[in-house]
């Protein structure tokens, strides 16, 4: 029986070519660009040829116009009638501009990664504490594992340089700054000591100004590179760090914050408008927080120990709930870890549930990472658990936004060795090397990161579309509920502080006294022995290196061969893969990877996923005639056959297999496969949808036949529910199949429940098929990267596969005729770029379906330079979520709320689907609490702003981002959580339901 969309389909194109059939005989077709669609001679020439090919068998000889120009037609009349005062022009833009950012990219390839430092940063250091833990070694120690790895001298190096008066005055007073000039050269240890015993966690050398300024004039320096387009991305490998210091105060080892130096210097002197700092430094980076806390032009995103307040800075601004102030409100994010040893899953959870969906809707034009770190394993400051080979998967997702301009600019962490191997494997990533596959499994998100998180998600929603994907339950629904599973999925919202008694004292101005010797956290010599041990294993056994070939390339003209010799508009046409080659030539890709010579699969190979009697049959189709073809197909759903169409389909099943051979023996870092017939409709005992044998499904078991895997992952973001992958894989628990699919609740091709959310494997393989449903269409790239980063990207680092491959098949991209889709080339881009993070970067693109040739060409072009390293334009995000939410969008959350409760029987990484309260807080409510505001009123704090600096005025900022004094660190160490819980049997705990009854103490 054919299919229903190829017979609506065909009667549109009959109409439609009819029209341009006679328009191409009243005018000459104009030449066109490479990249525009081929012209309708090309596509008749490739019919032609491919059936000439065929020994005795002829095509139709039809002059077939183009897809792509089919659909701008289309689109053109549907805006004639809905734009009465649309002009041709203005049609025109429409219709081209969609593909844009794709043409744009062609320019495009990869810029040198910057690097910047100065050997003199290893004077700094404590002349009275020589056990001080900033201490030079960290900086040493740091170039030298660079070095070790052979990294700086892959990088573009920058000369550094002093910081002018005039950039430090941007943001600090100049009384601050004439303070730290004073100590320049001095050598009166006793002085200095007792200046340094009036500040909170500081020394200071006689070369500690010019370092300082050193330090942030090489920030600012780095800054201008990427945004003057010399330098893709950088590094600054730099001390002392600045994100504790202050508008007026030396605190915590930084003395000119370089982070929000440059990024003032950013919005200053280039005029951007939104900035993203991401700190992830074991400790709540207050300073950079205050300059910006009224500010939307940057958006400051902090993950640090907490442990409710008792942790150094012990500052209750520290807390979720600031979340800015004025025209900041909403762009101030903390996420306080309130407990010791959070590790992998915490952070992975972090980025992928809240940091990237926001840094997606905001669109940075620069992203700046405060990069301590001291939450890396066996640092005693942190006492984290986060493996020094984690840190390039938190950073990987970020490097295509922002149009890759990254800054990483180095702050704390104390454990020299993990300090050295997690900054020198950071730069390793910013340089464009795959993430390392992470040694030790990825823990559980603990049920303290869960609450915090969620907490964090709670007080934002109001503020961004992208977190509105956790259901809300009323007041009553939690009063009602007895039943404790049920309980669990309702999170209650509640602040526990811990950091003292509130409000903080004053202390009289200069009063206050800090220590200066013997600061220096210590562990226990059995905990330094245990982690130096784990580290030591972690790093022999993480796998660094890389095959010098990044991409291959398997193509063959030969599977041009397979064409419908009845209907020659037939949306699987030989033309698809045809113009995609052409495109990556004139995109200059092909001699950039390594081409592979295609060869037929095997009998054998084949029927690794299929019967012999399916083999057989198709091998019968040599000699057949056409109306013997025809026939034959017309029994199978939406199939044509051809007497060449065997040839091709075992021709296409091996490239893929050769391209399997290539990066499993360590020939390639990743793949291409540009082939047809496509594959993942096809079942193990018929043809299916346009497919013969299902190479995707061939390749899994063959990589686990021949290379013993144990562990692969499919992705199919094909329009169409892969039905054949799913069957033929859903008892196998080596094989993780994820698809992202239309579905129109079962009406959609290839129809039925089977690709439904609630289908998740059999046996053995339960659990391991994971199906998103749109049962809308219109899903874009918004709706697609929610997808990815709430349940593709978790499931997978937490299956953790040794291959990835895609069923690329790009009838969701914008201009489809058959999908109603609107992902951009550069959206796939993006989407291969995470997935290059997993399994050592060994991702294999393979064509499904797309039947506009111009949109798959321009996605799987986007797909190769991605995996070749190269930049592209982020996707417009941010545009799609200022307007009202759609029909789709709303659809996308319903669905995702669906596959999570689902999968989260099945996935322990998917624990953040609690249900929210429903009442939430205005931002005045939330910024002003009663505890927070009364400490800040007894501090008489201001924030005395000349330069306006850190946005609006000041009678519109809050406290919670003002000034303060130091003494958030009192001379009497704070108790930890565990130690106060130890003495303590029961615990003063301000709980805040942020429903309309009382606060429970």
């Amino acid at each position: 029986m054919s299919s229903p969309i190829v017979t609506r389909r065909g009667a549109q194109q009959a109409k439609i070519q009819t029209r341009a059939m006679v328009k191409s005989k009243l005018a000459p077709t104009s030449s066109a660009s490479s990249s525009s669609s081929t012209s309708t001679s090309t596509s008749a020439s490739l019919t032609a040829a491919a059936s000439s090919a065929n020994s005795g068998n002829t095509g139709t000889g039809i002059r077939k116009p183009n897809p792509a120009l089919l659909e701008a037609k289309r689109r053109a009349r549907s805006m004639l009638k809905s734009q009465a005062n649309g002009g041709a022009a203005a049609m025109q833009e429409s219709v081209t501009d969609i593909f844009q950012n794709a043409v744009n990219a062609k320019s495009m390839q990869r810029g040198p990664t910057a690097l910047i430092y100065d050997e003199s940063m290893s004077q700094h250091c404590c002349l009275w504490d020589d056990q001080h833990q900033e201490r030079p070694e960290r900086f040493t120690r740091t170039l030298e594992r660079c070095k070790e790895l052979n990294l700086i001298e892959r990088c573009l190096s920058l000369p550094s340089r002093l910081a002018t008066k005039d950039e430090i005055l941007q943001l600090h007073s100049a009384a601050h700054y004439e303070c730290l000039e004073r100590t320049s050269g001095v050598q009166d240890e006793e002085a200095m000591e007792e200046l340094c015993s009036h500040y909170d966690a500081i020394y200071i050398h006689p070369s500690t100004f010019k370092l300082s300024l050193l330090a942030s004039g090489s920030t600012i320096e780095l800054v201008d590179q990427l945004l003057t387009g010399k330098a893709q991305n950088g590094m600054a490998i730099i001390r002392p760090p600045g994100h504790h210091a202050m508008k007026a105060e030396f605190n915590g080892y930084c003395y000119f914050n370089n982070v929000a130096l440059a990024a003032q210097h950013a919005l200053d002197a280039h005029q951007l408008q939104r900035i993203l700092i991401i700190d992830y430094d074991v400790h709540h980076g207050q300073g950079t927080q205050r300059f910006f806390y009224n500010d939307a032009r940057v958006l400051y995103f902090s993950i640090h120990r907490y442990e409710h307040g008792s942790f150094w800075p012990n500052l209750p601004e520290s807390d979720y709930h600031a979340i800015g102030a004025g025209a900041g409100t909403g762009y101030n994010f903390n996420v306080p870890l309130n407990a010791k040893g959070m590790g992998n899953g915490d952070y992975m959870a972090i980025f992928q549930q809240l940091m990237l969906p926001v840094a997606l809707e905001y669109q940075p034009e620069l992203i700046i990472v405060s990069a301590g770190y001291d939450a890396a394993l066996g640092c005693p400051e942190g006492e984290m658990e986060v493996t020094p080979a984690c840190y390039p998967h938190l950073l990987n997702p970020l490097l295509r936004l922002a149009n890759c301009r990254v800054a990483v600019v180095l702050e704390g962490g104390y454990c020299v060795e993990s300090l050295a191997e997690g900054a020198a494997l950071t730069l390793r990533a910013l340089l464009g090397d795959p993430c390392p596959p992470l040694v030790e499994p990825l823990q559980v998100p603990s049920a303290e990161l869960r609450d915090a998180l969620l907490n964090c998600i709670f007080v934002h929603r109001p503020y961004w579309r992208c977190l509105q994907l956790q259901q809300t339950y009323a007041e009553s629904e939690l009063e009602q509920s007895t039943d404790l599973t049920t309980q669990l999925q309702l999170h209650r919202v509640k602040r526990i502080w811990l950091g003292g008694p509130l409000p903080l004292p004053l202390p009289e101005p200069g009063t206050q006294r800090y220590p200066t010797r013997g600061t220096s956290a210590k562990l226990s010599p059995d905990v330094v022995a245990r982690n130096a041990a784990r580290l030591q294993l972690l790093r022999s056994e993480t796998q660094l290196s890389v095959p010098a070939a990044r991409v291959c390339y398997a193509y063959d003209v030969q599977m041009l061969q397979h064409f419908n010799l009845h209907d020659t508009s037939h949306p699987e046409q030989p033309m698809r893969i045809h113009q995609i080659h052409q495109m990556h030539q004139d995109y200059q890709l092909l001699g950039r990877m390594q081409p592979l010579t295609a060869r037929a699969a095997t009998t054998d190979e084949v029927c690794l996923a299929h019967t012999r009697a399916h083999v057989n049959s198709v091998r019968r189709l040599q000699g057949r005639n056409e109306e013997e073809l025809q026939q034959l197909g017309a029994s199978y759903n939406s199939v044509y056959l051809h007497p060449r169409t065997f040839e091709c389909a075992t021709l296409a099943s091996g490239a893929v297999l050769q391209a399997v051979d290539s990066i499993l023996r360590g020939e390639s870092r990743s793949g291409i496969c540009n082939v047809r017939p496509p594959g993942h409709h096809a079942e193990a005992d018929q043809p299916h949808g346009f497919c013969i044998f299902n190479n995707v499904a061939i390749a899994a078991q063959y990589a686990i036949r021949e290379y013993n895997l144990e562990r692969i992952l499919i992705v199919d973001w094909d329009v169409h529910h892969g039905n054949g992958t799913q069957h033929i894989f859903e008892s196998n628990p080596k094989v993780l199949y994820i698809s992202v699919h239309r579905y129109e609740h079962g009406a959609f091709f290839p129809k039925g429940p089977d690709g439904n959310y609630d289908v998740v494997g059999k046996n053995a393989g339960r659990g391991f098929n994971v199906n998103i449903p749109w049962n809308k269409k219109g899903m874009g790239d918004l709706e697609y990267a929610l997808a990815f980063q709430q349940l593709i990207m978790p499931i997978a680092y937490e299956f953790n596969p040794q291959l990835v491959l895609v069923s690329a098949g790009f009838d969701a991209a914008i201009g489809d005729p058959l999908g109603g889709c609107k992902v951009t080339p550069e959206g796939y881009g993006l989407f291969t770029h995470w997935l290059s993070a997993l399994a050592g970067g060994r991702v294999l693109v393979c064509l499904e379906g797309g039947y506009n040739v111009n949109s798959i060409s321009y996605a799987m072009t986007m797909c190769t330079k991605t995996l070749l390293g190269d930049p592209m334009p982020t996707p417009q995000f941010g545009t799609a979520s200022q307007r009202p939410p759609t029909v789709a969008f709303q659809s996308c959350v319903e669905t995702l709320q669906q596959c999570l409760e689902v999968q989260r029987h099945h996935w322990k990484s998917l624990v953040f689907g609690c249900k929210l309260p429903q009442s939430a807080l205005t931002s005045e409510t939330n910024n002003n609490e009663d505890f927070l505001a009364a400490t800040l009123q007894q501090l008489n704090i201001s924030n005395d702003d000349a330069q306006g600096a850190a946005g609006g005025a000041i009678a519109d900022q809050s406290d919670c981002g003002q000034e303060r004094p130091s003494g958030s660190k009192p001379k009497v160490k704070v108790k930890t959580f565990t130690e106060f819980m130890a003495e303590h049997k029961e615990v003063r705990v301000t709980e805040q339901q942020f429903q309309p009854h009382t606060p429970r103490i």
